[in-house]
């Protein structure tokens, strides 16, 4: 008969535990929710922007609050956006300072698309309609809170 020592069945022992605990899936703790926002924006080389919008969250509402500031925009527009929250770490985790760097154009009726990332790393990606006349080239930082 063959014995196998000791040492070896350690180790065999040690490696598969190890294989068990890589395999387990683990839980993330960032989330997603989905956005919906309404904006509306307005200037003449700086532009304002302020609106409202919600998050839902483990089927929970959240109201939010936009405001913002930007550089190089010229007219006025309003957008209805809508999207999906990632990163989040709970409802609260939405509020803060975003950042993106946008250029586009809408005339009576355009799409705007955005990529938006706060100091959380919450990142908010929107989609939607723009109504009005606006040209913009912009780095504009849109801040959101909970209301």
């Amino acid at each position: 008969m063959f014995a196998i020592p000791r040492a070896m069945k350690c180790g065999a022992a040690a490696l598969i535990g190890a294989f068990m605990l890589v395999a387990l899936p683990t839980p993330s703790q960032a989330q997603t929710g989905t956005v919906r926002m309404t904006i509306t924006r307005a200037g003449f080389i700086f532009g304002v922007a302020s609106g409202t919008g919600v998050l839902r969250y483990k089927g929970k509402s959240y109201p939010l609050s936009i405001g913002g500031l930007s550089v190089g925009t010229f007219g006025a527009s309003s957008s209805d956006l809508v999207g999906r929250a990632y990163r989040l770490r709970g409802p609260g985790s939405i509020a803060g300072t975003y950042t993106a760097v946008s250029a586009g154009v809408a005339i009576a009726g355009g799409g705007r698309t955005a990529r938006l990332r706060n100091s959380n790393g919450v990142v908010i990606e929107l989609h939607g309609r723009q109504i009005g006349l606006e040209l913009s080239l912009d780095l504009s930082g849109m801040s959101v809170s909970m209301r």
